[in-house]
């Protein structure tokens, strides 16, 4: 396959997504091909992935298992209704994801990504307190500096103000809890954080404001990425559940960032000891290879929506792809894969050394914070005088031209890299980020 140059390029017709698209179009970033650990750049360098694509492709780019599979059921079955009608991969990949999902979830309902899984859990909440006989339970209780998708549910009970500003009044009868992010008392911490778990009782304030008969479901993030690497404080997720169970409220654990190893088990649920009534995921579940994102339910909801006539469809929702063949025939090789290789204990093993690695780079310029858990690391920079976010971006751009690729969210520095990764690929991360932050003006 010939690949292109930026002479066959147009690049106006694109419309890009969470891109200042000016600014790119004058001095554009383009990636071409990928392999392992690396892309390649339109210009023939090889760029090291330092957050796994956009925090998805966990098992590596471009692996021949994956692309094999993919393959073969499009020259099989390219395409099957799951509306009155199915086909063996969603039922394979369900039965597949119970195996690893904590108990009792073992429920999969389809969607094709984070936003469309979010979505689809607080539909699955609200009509599971009304199946109860518990309709007054409308409200959704989401976090400050929460992401949960651009779906309109997912930036309601979201808590990122550019996300949120420019679409109106959003759903109404949201709430938000207080973010748990705290530089003065938690500042480059390692690990979880030892202060911040009283911000959960906040959750015991918005019940006695709006009362608990109103609340249908609490959605955070376990640990909140695309925000900034939000570390959760020692026992808060602890509290939020036992609040949450006091007063019949569900608890969503959106791990489209956390699923699949991030932290070192399957889910970040099973890595803190603490079990949601649902899960929203997506990215890892395909390594990226097929758009796939899913809810994973507790029994008990599930067994709710499944009373009444036998013909009736219990549950009013779904996608023309929910379970779609190639992403189902992505999914099952890619749960191969972490399996065979024993990809998230492998990331649980090399979490120490990521963690000290990263933690070098204390003391280099503008470093204010640094935070990690699991193989996720935050680096927090001090905003240039009376602007919040060129300097991380001034980050990005060094940083890709040095060989390296990195997210940011204003100016704050996130990794996240495949866990297929070597410990000289953690070493080369940390060169150039140390050499890109002692330049960076």
């Amino acid at each position: 396959m010939t690949l292109p140059t930026f002479v066959d390029l147009n690049l106006d017709p694109f419309w890009m997504p969470f891109t200042a698209n000016r600014q790119f179009k004058q001095s554009p970033r383009l990636l071409v091909s990928a392999a392992g650990m690396y892309y390649r750049s339109i210009d023939g360098r090889e760029i090291l992935d330092g957050t796994a694509g956009l925090w998805c492709v966990n098992a590596g780019h471009c692996r021949p298992e994956i692309i094999s599979a993919i393959a073969q059921q499009a020259a099989t079955l390219d395409f099957a209704p799951t509306f009155q009608m199915g086909h063996p991969g969603p039922f394979q990949v369900a039965d597949r994801l119970r195996r690893i999902t904590p108990d009792p979830l073992n429920h999969v309902f389809f969607a094709n990504s984070g936003s469309e899984a979010v979505d689809t859990a607080l539909k699955i909440a609200l009509a599971y307190h009304r199946l109860r006989g518990e309709g007054t339970r409308q409200r959704l209780i989401g976090r400050e500096r929460g992401y949960h998708g651009v779906g309109f549910g997912g930036i309601s009970v979201g808590g990122i103000a550019p996300n949120r500003k420019f679409f109106g009044s959003l759903l109404a009868g949201v709430d938000h809890l207080p973010h748990t992010h705290n530089l003065e008392h938690n500042a480059f911490s390692k690990g979880q954080p030892t202060w911040g778990a009283h911000l959960a009782d906040e959750l015991e304030r918005l019940v006695a404001l709006h009362d608990a008969s109103t609340i249908a479901a609490v959605i955070v993030e376990p640990l909140a990425g695309s925000t900034g690497v939000l570390i959760p404080p020692q026992g808060y997720l602890e509290r939020l559940r036992a609040i949450c169970d006091r007063y019949g409220i569900l608890l969503i654990f959106d791990e489209v960032i956390t699923g699949f190893g991030r932290l070192g088990a399957p889910f970040a649920s099973q890595y803190f000891g603490v079990t949601p009534d649902l899960i929203t995921v997506a990215k890892g579940l395909t390594n990226a290879a097929v758009p796939m994102g899913a809810v994973i339910v507790r029994d008990e909801i599930y067994e709710t929506f499944m009373q009444g006539p036998a013909g009736q469809i219990e549950f009013f929702h779904g996608y023309t792809y929910s379970g779609h063949p190639l992403a189902c025939a992505a999914a099952l090789a890619t749960l191969e894969i972490y399996e065979k290789e024993a990809l998230f204990e492998r990331a649980a093993s090399l979490a120490p050394y990521w963690q000290e690695a990263i933690h070098s780079l204390r003391g280099l310029p503008h470093v204010i914070d640094i935070r990690n858990l699991g193989l996720v690391a935050g680096i927090e920079l001090a905003p240039r005088e009376g602007q919040g976010g060129p300097r991380g971006y001034d980050a990005l751009c060094r940083a890709f031209e040095a060989g390296l690729l990195i997210r940011v969210t204003g100016d704050i520095i996130a990794l996240s890299p495949p866990l297929i990764v070597e410990r000289s690929h953690i070493d080369q991360m940390v060169d150039i980020l140390s050499r890109v932050l002692q330049e960076l003006p």
